[in-house]
């Protein structure tokens, strides 16, 4: 396993902790899916969405469903706002496997083996002293990465503004000083 589980904190005794979803028996091998769910644990749910819908892998597609489908269960079900929701646990562990068996030389025939898995997503409000922390991390890196568009649009044209506006104030000074010489 490439990433930790991080299950066992879901899996306490007569606490509820975090809504789940669960994908069974899917195509494709555990170990390709982990490597797409480390990306997206941990991760706010927008965030988890908007990261999977750019991922050129099979399993994005899939774990995106399932994260859409753990987010309404924690909306319907549990009564949660889904904007405070993040990722809390996300594994893949091995499905059954399909046996088949390809035909080779001399009679022989070799063993093909069809992987499957069963993907958790464990969606949960974060408590405020995860909240305070994230805050904390965030202004020791200098600001959070999220940034309307539009914010970042007027900061670029203002930027491209600027020189010109200092360029414009030259032209028009040098022609001021050149007019006084005469």
């Amino acid at each position: 396993m490439t990433g930790p589980k991080l299950n066992e904190a879901t899996n306490k005794v007569g606490v509820s902790s975090g809504t789940r979803a669960k994908a069974m028996n899917v195509r494709m091998s555990a170990s390709k899916i982990r490597v797409v769910l480390n990306h997206v644990r941990g991760l706010q749910v927008q965030e988890a969405d908007s990261l999977l819908s750019l991922i050129q892998r099979d399993s994005a597609h899939d774990i995106r469903k399932l994260l859409a489908s753990a987010v309404a269960n924690a909306v319907n079900n549990d009564s949660k706002v889904a904007e405070d929701l993040y990722v809390k646990a996300c594994f893949a562990d091995e499905g059954p496997t399909l046996k088949r068996f390809r035909p080779r030389a001399k009679g022989r025939a070799a063993q093909i083996l069809k992987r499957t898995s069963h993907i958790t997503i464990v969606v949960d409000t974060m408590t405020d002293k995860m909240l305070a922390i994230r805050e904390q991390s965030a202004e020791a890196k200098g600001g959070t990465k999220v940034v309307s568009r539009s914010a970042r649009v007027a900061a670029s044209r203002a930027r491209a503004a600027k020189p010109d506006a200092d360029n414009s104030q030259d032209s028009t000074d040098s022609t001021n000083e050149s007019g006084e010489e005469n």
